[in-house]
């Protein structure tokens, strides 16, 4: 690749880095994260080698610098890295790597008395944050230290960053076995999301770290299923979230390519995108009814009008949560008219041209709809609320043409199914929904 102007000053100040004493070493890394956070995939790739890591090893055992500005310096690569979900596993082939590998073997075999909780800490975020890959060793020692950093209930802003990013280590981890998920005591999640619904503690970036790991619980123990729905209110707290975070995006500076994405420091942007994953997570394996519903699909409703003409990423992560509520969700098809959902897919579907992918997805929503009306589901089982709900459908798109639409693209049902495989939209949509 050759050389941009971001990486090749990012790469300046680093190589100036050995010359300067502690405060200004500390300045100079402050400028290198702006730079950083500019960085796209490939620039990213271009810089944070194995060489660079295996450079820092070696000027801290030169002593030319502190355990404290390395910890800052890894510590804001790794956060960087992870709030761009970009997978890079340079840092596991380095000298540094293997050295803090020991040191946390090390820390962790002292007695309680004589640990450096502090130091474990930073030598376990700067680890995970920075790999790809943890073996189980590891993880069972470096899980109960984050839930500690995590469980801080000071209300300053040093102790908001350092419960983020604890909470965001803990989301680098992608792969949960049962052992891994008993470390994660759900108790002490509860605890973390309830003080902050309470006093307001959490960042919204850490907020959403939290419900993740609650709702991954879903899979071990189904109790957690009430607490989430009806006690902590998940969907009418996601729903405030949503609504948050559209009207402090500036859409305008938005730009549609995935890569330009990865040059925004916007922790507005990046924190509803994992909302709506934790959405697709949580209408996964939800199998309770809430009253609460209606806001939350109205909500992503707004998400989806507010960055429509600006990022198509965050419409189709919209039109995706809105497809899994309708196909695994409890929620009613009339929750669907009163959140606005049904006029979302109607107007996309209208579109004079529409990717593949979206047909797809729009097509399932139908077609889930079409069950719901026919299902005798729990549900679903008033035959006259049912019978009122195709009414309106039918009124919806008989105004506008649109059941002619719709049964035109059952020629390509064959070719979707294909592409983007299962049986979803196997049966007549003609004879079920169309008709009514």
């Amino acid at each position: 690749m050759q050389t941009t102007d971001i990486a090749k000053k990012y790469s300046e100040l680093f190589d100036e880095l050995e010359h300067c004493a502690e405060i200004e070493q500390k300045q100079k890394i402050k400028a290198m994260n702006i730079l950083m956070n500019e960085m796209d995939e490939e620039e990213f790739n271009y810089v944070f080698t194995t060489e660079l890591y295996n450079k820092i090893n070696k000027m801290n055992e030169e002593k030319k610098i502190t355990m404290g500005n390395a910890f800052y310096l890894l510590k804001s690569i790794g956060y960087c890295k992870a709030l761009k979900s970009l997978w890079i596993d340079d840092f596991k082939m380095s000298s540094l790597s293997k050295k803090f590998e020991n040191m946390i073997v090390k820390e962790e075999k002292k007695v309680k008395e004589g640990k450096n909780e502090k130091l474990l800490t930073n030598l376990c975020e700067c680890y995970i944050l920075l790999n790809d890959r943890f073996s189980s060793g590891f993880l069972r020692i470096c899980i109960p230290c984050l839930l500690k950093a995590a469980l801080k209930k000071d209300e300053s802003k040093e102790t908001q960053k350092e419960v983020e990013t604890a909470l965001m280590t803990l989301n680098c981890i992608e792969h949960w076995g049962k052992e891994e998920l008993e470390l994660l005591n759900m108790n002490e999640i509860k605890e973390i999301i309830k003080y902050h619904q309470k006093c307001g503690n959490l960042t919204c970036l850490a907020y959403y770290c939290a419900w993740k790991f609650m709702i991954f619980g879903f899979g071990e123990d189904k109790s957690l299923e009430s607490l989430i729905v009806n006690d902590l209110h998940f969907e009418r707290k996601a729903a405030r979230e949503l609504d948050e975070l559209a009207k402090r995006i500036d859409w305008k500076k938005i730009n549609e390519e995935e890569e330009q994405l990865r040059r925004i420091d916007s922790k507005d942007l990046l924190a509803l995108m994992g909302w709506l994953e934790v959405l697709k997570l949580y209408f996964g394996v939800c199998q309770l009814w809430s009253k609460e519903h209606v806001e939350l699909i109205n909500s992503i409703v707004q998400v989806f009008r507010a960055g429509k003409d600006y990022c198509r990423e965050i419409c189709d992560d919209c039109i995706d949560v809105l497809k899994i509520m309708t196909i695994f969700g409890t929620l009613k098809v009339d929750d669907l008219l009163k959140g606005g959902a049904v006029d979302v897919v109607l107007e996309e579907i209208k579109q004079p041209t529409m990717e593949d992918k979206m047909e797809y997805e729009i097509l399932i929503i139908f077609m889930a709809i079409s069950r719901r009306l026919i299902e005798n589901k729990d549900y679903e089982t008033d035959k006259a609320k049912r019978k009122e709900a195709k009414r309106k459908l039918f009124e919806m798109m008989e105004d506008e043409g649109l059941e002619d639409i719709i049964t035109s693209l059952c020629e390509t049902f064959d070719f979707l199914n294909n592409k983007y495989f299962g049986d979803l939209l196997s049966f007549n949509i003609s004879d079920n929904f169309v008709n009514v």
